[in-house]
C-alpha cells in the first residue's frame, strides 16, 4: 500500500471525541503538508474544523437524508465521488462500520480505531481492577493513521492558536485584555462526574477576589443556562457565555482563554485543541482511560482519593451510579481547585 494523498476521516460524535481529533489532524497536516483530508462528522461539529486550512468537511445528516441503511448507501456514493484514497474510521460504531462496508464495495480500503474495550473494561470493573494508564484517544487516532502509512511523532505538540474575536462578542463582553481570562465549564453529561455546584461556587468566589481575573462560564441547554446565569450574578467579574453567542463565536473566546477549568467533558477538549491550558476535575471517571484533554499533564488534574474510593473509575463515560460513591468529589476542596488554577495561571 502506498501513502495516500486524500483520506476520509470519520468521527460523527460526541463533541469531545470529535474535538480530540483536531490536534491529531493538525499534526497530520503539519507532517504531510500535501495531504488532503476530508472529515465526515455531524453538521454542528463542522465548526470545530473551520480554522484549519486543508480540511474539507462533509456533514452527515444522520437524522434525515443519511438515516438508515438506504441513507448510508446514499452517503457512501456521495463520498465515493470525492476521489478518496483511503479511510480512517475513528468512530468504529455500527453506523460507521456499515458506511465503511459500502465504501469497500465501491473500492475503498479502510482502517478502524482500536478502542481498547477489553482494557477499559478491566480498568472500570469492581473486582480484579487493573488500574494503569491506557493509550490516549489521541494516540489511538494516530495509530490509525500509522496503518495508513502516515505515522506521527508520538510526542507531537501543537502551537497555541488564538482566533480573531468578532466585534459583536468584543462589544457585548467589553473585553479587557489586561486581565487573565478563565473559562469555567462546571457541568458534565452525567452527574457522577460533575463537581458539586455549591463547591464550584466557592471556588469561583475565591477566584473572583483576584484583581486581575475575568471569569467566563460555559455550558449549554436551558437548565444549564439558567443555573449559569444565576451563578454569574453573584460575582462582579464573572460572565455567563452560554446561550449568548453562536458556537463559532464561543470557540473564538475559548481559543483566547488563559486557562479552562472543566469536568471530564467536551469544553476541556475544545480549549485543548487551541493549545489552551486545561485544569480538569475528575469524579467517576479517570484520566487513565485516555480521555484527558490534549497536552494536559497529571499536574493539571484534580482527582478524588482512590484509597477511600477503590472502585474508581466506576465507568468510562461517568454514567454509572455506584452505592456509597455519590460524594466522591466532595473531598476535592474549593481551596484545592483555586490553588490549582492559580498555580497554572502564568
Amino acid at each position: 500500500m502506498k501513502r495516500p494523498s486524500h483520506i476520509l476521516v470519520i468521527r460523527l460524535s460526541a463533541m469531545g471525541d470529535v474535538a480530540m481529533t483536531v490536534p491529531v489532524l493538525m499534526q497530520l497536516l503539519d507532517t504531510y503538508p500535501k495531504l488532503k483530508i476530508t472529515v465526515l462528522t455531524k453538521p454542528f461539529f463542522a465548526h470545530l474544523f473551520e480554522h484549519i486550512e486543508g480540511i474539507n468537511v462533509v456533514k452527515a445528516e444522520v437524522k434525515t437524508k443519511h438515516k438508515g441503511i438506504s441513507g448510508l448507501w446514499l452517503l457512501a456514493k456521495q463520498l465515493h465521488k470525492l476521489d478518496i484514497d483511503s479511510i480512517a474510521d475513528l468512530h468504529n460504531v455500527l453506523r460507521s462500520r456499515i458506511l465503511c462496508g459500502f465504501l469497500k464495495i465501491l473500492g475503498h480500503d479502510y482502517f478502524r480505531i482500536d478502542k481498547g474495550r477489553a482494557e477499559k473494561k478491566a480498568l472500570t470493573r469492581p473486582n480484579n481492577k487493573v488500574l494503569k494508564p491506557l493509550n490516549s484517544s489521541h494516540q489511538r487516532y494516530a495509530d490509525v493513521f500509522k496503518k495508513l502509512k502516515l505515522p506521527l511523532d508520538k510526542k507531537f505538540k501543537i502551537d497555541k492558536l488564538q482566533l480573531p474575536i468578532s466585534s459583536e462578542v468584543e462589544s457585548h463582553l467589553n473585553l479587557d485584555e489586561t486581565k487573565k481570562w478563565i473559562g469555567i465549564a462546571p457541568f458534565a453529561a452525567h452527574s457522577p462526574k460533575q463537581y458539586p455546584l455549591k463547591l464550584m461556587k466557592k471556588a469561583i468566589s475565591k477566584l473572583s477576589k483576584e484583581d486581575n481575573i475575568q471569569i467566563y462560564l460555559f455550558g449549554g441547554g436551558k437548565k444549564e443556562i439558567k443555573k449559569l446565569k444565576e451563578l454569574a450574578e453573584n460575582f462582579e467579574n464573572c460572565e455567563n457565555i452560554a446561550g449568548k453567542f453562536s458556537f463559532s463565536e464561543e470557540l473564538q473566546l475559548i481559543s483566547n482563554l488563559d486557562i479552562m477549568l472543566s469536568m471530564d467533558s467536551g469544553n476541556g477538549h475544545l480549549a485543548a485543541m487551541f493549545g489552551v491550558d486545561v485544569i480538569t476535575i475528575w469524579g467517576a471517571t479517570h484520566p487513565y482511560a485516555g480521555f484527558a484533554p490534549f497536552g494536559q499533564t497529571s499536574a493539571q488534574q484534580l482527582l478524588p482519593n482512590l484509597e477511600k474510593y477503590p472502585l474508581l473509575p466506576t465507568s468510562i463515560y461517568g454514567n454509572k451510579k455506584v452505592k456509597g460513591y455519590k460524594k466522591v468529589m466532595h473531598d476535592i476542596t474549593p481551596e484545592e481547585v483555586f490553588r490549582k488554577v492559580k498555580f497554572n495561571l502564568v
